[in-house]
């Protein structure tokens, strides 16, 4: 089931498609890029996860490329969270 964002004129959604479980307002995923940007623990890298449950997507943080394999890619995932992509929050790449 594909989850869809609401749109208006000032909102973007990303992973909206049919290969995504459903659409994140880009307005959110900006906030969270911000927040790995400012943490003091010095992240490197923000995750994009499907939670099955909540049906929604959530944010986690990680400070090495390594802690990223942690995550099951989505479609590939037998547990509650799965991996929709990773961003260095600084170039958001």
């Amino acid at each position: 089931m594909h989850v869809s964002c609401t749109l208006s004129q000032n909102t973007l959604c990303m992973f909206d498609g049919p290969d995504f479980p459903g659409s994140l307002d880009e307005q959110q995923f900006e906030a969270w890029l911000e927040k790995g940007r400012e943490s003091r623990i010095g992240y490197r890298y923000l995750l994009i996860l499907w939670e099955a449950v909540e049906m929604t997507y959530v944010p986690a943080y990680a400070t090495t490329r390594d802690e990223i394999s942690k995550y099951a890619p989505f479609g590939q995932s037998t547990g509650r969270e799965s991996l929709i992509a990773a961003y260095d929050v600084f170039s958001e790449s």
